[in-house]
């Protein structure tokens, strides 16, 4: 079995990719990690060292790695993976369990508020720009999460909860 969880940042991918790992007895794989763990250095090294193109070439080549030879795994992608080169469809014939996070911007807003720090793409967004910000990304981006097999809709649901949605409709 293969699920992989795709939504902007601060949606909770990782954090219900674990929980969903570990009810089903499946292995979780975090693609930011797995990509810094294969290339021996941060994101942000990566993008400041070689760019954001040779990012997105190692991003679309580690996806495909994951996709084609790990099996039983819980895979929770980057907030712009769908969005780049033929990632989504990459994702979308590699499983029937695509399933898009899909929260609120007011509920992103109040979410990465308090994780800009550790953000590179908010860390110098105002406050009071966030909503704007993310609602522009939201636009950009849907086009892409929404082609996911699933769509989950999160409003203040506890991370068991999400679990318990995409439990109930995987294929």
């Amino acid at each position: 079995m293969k699920i992989v969880l795709v939504g902007y940042m601060g949606s909770g991918k990782t954090t219900v990719g674990k929980l969903l790992a570990k009810n089903k007895n499946l292995n979780f794989i975090d693609l930011d990690e797995y990509i810094e763990e294969s290339e021996g250095k941060t994101i942000p090294e990566i993008f400041e060292q070689k760019g954001e193109i040779y990012f997105r070439k190692k991003e679309f080549h580690y996806l495909q790695e994951v996709l084609l030879y790990k099996d039983n795994v819980v895979l929770s992608t980057g907030g712009g993976t769908p969005c780049y080169t033929g990632n989504m469809e990459v994702m979308l014939s590699a499983t029937e369990n695509v399933f898009y996070i899909k929260v609120g911007i007011s509920e992103l807003v109040s979410r990465l508020s308090l994780e800009k720090e550790h953000r590179p793409l908010i860390k110098n967004i105002s406050d009071k720009e966030m909503p704007e910000f993310i609602g522009k990304h939201m636009f950009e981006r849907s086009y892409f999460y929404t082609k996911a097999h699933h769509t989950i809709n999160v409003h203040n649901n506890t991370v068991s909860e999400v679990v318990e949605s995409i439990s109930d409709v995987l294929v």
